[in-house]
């Protein structure tokens, strides 16, 4: 892969055009509400491009295309897809009443709701949520321009990579505040979408011309095999002989990622809570000029919500398809310290053995479905037999001597791989392993210790992405730098949506509510651009811890759980603040905290149930807490939404019109992509 000058010049400038035009707009604000919310001027074509923007970055170009690589498939879509239907929800169902209290962010309408308490409560979970956001969209950008780097035979650290993206964000979102967020979105969110357009149809061409590809033959179990592929072809027959298994909307109800039954409850709860109560994405409606227009703007981004799977996931599928063998090579780093420690654990194991400094024939000759941990004396020595990793054997895992030594097993250590190909890759490792599992487990309950989870990979499907732009753009045409920079933008755009949310929440509804009342619109300003300073510190040192992969290893499965310990208890206490009017204060406030512990106490006690599973336990929890306390002790009068700003709020008929047909499209599209479909 070359970056040639048309491409550098593309890319800058992409980059000085959107910045620059962002800026320009933005800079007559003077106020808290010009910085923090556009002046409220926002019209629904930047409303509903800044909406898609702010929510597409890297976190899902890179999330959901490793997402669709693996045995996911085109299921990961459902969180498009069910998004297209909960933002026509939440144009007409919650967004009058957030304009009518005309507030800032959306803790502070719980407190027009319940009380301060409540305000203070979700305000700092929000915060603390925020900041792995902030980590995992700097994360993503950072992996995409150290694996593209590296295919351009350049060395780019996760490190420097996140300093890069996050001095860039934050010196964009310091400056200009959301206008110039919402307008550098107005470029950015359409770059985003041909962007992805442009990948898919590459993708498919290079498909067309394939000789052999993988191919996952049963997603329940994520068995693959690599096939031949018949000359004379067309690459979307070939696409859909080789993913025809995979273009199914309804997983099995035991799947770890997206379970049928999360289809049901579970994932509308993250999609009403993202669309409808997450600050940095509700920020973008609370600027609007008026209901009609911020109404209008939600359902164009429900609209362009149905064709981002087109343009996102389908790409990633291919990638699979294609580059199978470029993502096990890229996991071999992952799996260099996870299987030394198995090894570790478990000497007398007949699949992983130690080699010191093996010369490049032993690497080479090295068979599939044994593991050779490869130890080289220093950094240098490692860096020098692993600079081509095309060239490496990925049954090879490489490590220093340092990192082997001081390497530290718990006691009770088992290896539990989320890959459903590992087994498959590895199938009488696998069998060790269990083995090897039952026995520890077995232990550790006569001893009463704890159990620490390892989780090996077969493949690193988070560089769908870079594999896709490295290996089907033309070169020297523009077309990478045009792509690189949407992506870019991308990121910058997401953080900095982020980056103003939480400087918002913490200007408003903790300094000026609680440490300081009386402060000036200059203070609140200046305050809300050192706190982005601040969060952006915090993402870039976070950034890099993120691709553990005993974490997961997947990075969209990383927020999307994460957010599960606020989001149930957040959308329940919402929800019953407007249809419950006798909800009382204190109601709000045991919502929000049943909900951090119930989630947390369902992780650790029943580790097996499924996250989205685990969100619809922990809403139906809270809501029926809210109701209980409502029987017992009522408002003596019901709770009166009063406006609290001068806006037009009458109600758009054409934008919901529109919203029908999103609706009943969506079905439609459900429909043809379950297991009895049509299309099928």
């Amino acid at each position: 892969m070359e970056f040639s000058v048309i491409d550098i010049s593309v890319f800058v400038l992409f980059v000085v055009c959107v910045v620059g035009v962002g800026l320009w707009k933005s800079r007559k604000e003077k106020t808290s509400e010009d910085y923090f919310l556009a002046g409220r001027g926002l019209v629904w074509p930047l409303i509903g491009f800044s909406l898609i923007a702010a929510n597409i970055s890297t976190e899902q170009f890179v999330g959901m295309n490793g997402s669709a690589a693996s045995h996911v498939g085109l299921a990961i879509a459902s969180y498009e897809w069910m998004a297209a239907v909960t933002l026509v929800i939440v144009a007409f169902g919650f967004l009058p009443y957030f304009l009518r209290a005309g507030i800032y962010t959306m803790p502070e309408f719980l407190e027009y709701r319940y009380n301060s308490s409540a305000r203070i409560i979700m305000a700092i979970a929000t915060m603390f949520i925020y900041m792995l956001l902030l980590g995992a969209v700097t994360y993503s950008g950072a992996l995409t321009i150290k694996t593209l780097a590296g295919k351009m035979e350049y060395s780019i650290s996760l490190e420097a990579g996140s300093l890069v993206i996050g001095i860039i964000a934050m010196l964009y979102v310091t400056a200009g505040g959301l206008k110039a967020c919402a307008w550098a979105d107005l470029i950015q969110g359409s770059a985003l979408i041909i962007g992805g357009i442009v990948i898919m149809v590459f993708a498919f061409m290079k498909l067309g011309q394939a000789s052999e590809a993988t191919t996952i033959v049963d997603v329940e179990t994520g068995k693959l095999m690599v096939k031949e592929l018949a000359e004379g072809v067309g690459p979307i027959e070939r696409y859909w002989d080789l993913n025809k298994v995979r273009m199914n909307m309804i997983l099995p109800s035991t799947d770890k990622v997206l379970p049928c039954t999360a289809l049901l409850l579970g994932l509308w709860i993250p999609n009403f809570y993202y669309w409808g109560l997450n600050q940095y994405i509700t920020q973008r409606t609370l600027g609007s000029s008026s209901l009609a227009q911020g109404q209008k703007g939600i359902v164009f981004s429900a609209f362009m919500k149905l064709l981002i799977p087109f343009a996102i996931v389908v790409p990633g599928i291919i990638a699979f398809n294609l580059f199978s063998k470029d993502m096990q090579q890229e996991a071999v780093f992952d799996n260099a310290s996870i299987m030394a420690k198995y090894q570790q654990a478990n000497p007398e194991t007949k699949f992983v053995e130690v080699a010191l400094s093996p010369d490049p024939a032993a690497v080479t000759n090295w068979p599939a479905g044994r593991y050779m941990i490869a130890v080289y004396a220093t950094d240098e020595a490692l860096k020098e037999a692993t600079k081509d990793i095309k060239a490496i054997n990925p049954f090879v895992l490489p490590i220093t001597q340092k990192d082997y030594d001081g390497i530290e097993v718990a006691e009770f250590t088992v290896f539990k791989s989320d890959d459903k190909a590992f087994s498959h890759v590895n199938p009488e490792l696998a069998l060790e392993i269990e083995a090897f599992n039952g026995m520890v487990e077995e232990n550790a309950a006569k001893a009463g210790g704890l159990i620490s989870t390892e989780k090996p990979i077969s493949y690193k499907y988070d560089t769908a992405l870079a594999q896709l732009l490295g290996q089907v753009l033309p070169q020297g045409v523009g077309l990478i730098g045009f792509v690189l920079a949407a992506l870019l933008g991308a990121v910058v755009s997401s953080l900095a949506a982020m980056l103003n949310a939480a400087s918002t929440i913490f200007s408003m509804d903790v300094y000026k509510k609680y440490i300081s009342p009386e402060a000036s619109q200059k203070a609140l300003v200046l305050l809300g651009r050192i706190c982005v300073i601040v969060f952006t510190f915090i993402a870039v040192m976070l950034a890099p811890r993120l691709g553990d992969p005993k974490i997961s290893n997947s990075i969209f499965t990383i927020i999307q759980e994460s957010q599960g310990f606020i989001s149930p208890g957040i959308l329940a206490v919402f929800v019953c603040g407007l249809l419950i009017h006798k909800a009382p204060p204190m109601a709000g406030v045991i919502g929000l905290l049943a909900n951090i512990v119930s989630y947390g106490a369902i992780k650790l006690a029943f580790p097996n149930v499924q996250f989205l599973n685990r969100m619809a336990i922990c809403f139906g929890f809270c809501i029926l807490i809210i109701i209980l306390i409502t029987l017992v002790k009522p408002l003596a009068a019901p709770v009166e939404f009063k406006q609290n700003i001068n806006m037009d709020l009458k109600p758009s008929k054409g934008a919901k019109a529109a919203g029908i047909i999103v609706i009943l499209l969506t079905i439609v599209l459900y429909i043809l992509f379950s297991p009895l479909g049509l299309i099928r």
